[in-house]
């Protein structure tokens, strides 16, 4: 099924308020949120993707598209500058963990 240029327009701001949210459980570290709202948004950009099949639009939605992208794309930055060092700071946690781990073996193979 093509959309047609209202449906391709509401698709776009339907990811938009869904990075909004995105934005918002990052701040707020709700990770669990996170991760689904970023799992049905990429749901939706797919189903946008499948459906739109190229549709041409007119200047004043293309306009809007390029906007509303402008808008996804900050959010997505924004989302980033949160969860790189909160992911950076899990992997030294985890790295750590795992070195740990690896002395005991060599050091206490029988873990007394």
């Amino acid at each position: 099924m093509t959309m047609n240029s209202l449906q391709i327009i509401a698709a776009y701001e339907a990811i938009l308020a869904l990075t909004g949210q995105m934005l918002e459980a990052a701040r707020r570290s709700d990770w669990d949120s996170l991760v689904a709202l970023e799992q049905d948004c990429k749901n939706r950009v797919e189903q946008l993707m499948a459906e739109n099949g190229g549709q041409p639009l007119s200047n004043q939605f293309r306009q809007r598209k390029a906007e509303i992208i402008r808008k996804v794309l900050a959010d997505d930055a924004e989302i980033r500058n949160i969860t790189e060092p909160w992911m950076a700071h899990l992997q030294n946690i985890l790295g750590s963990t795992t070195r740990e781990q690896r002395l005991r073996q060599v050091y206490d193979p029988g873990g007394r």
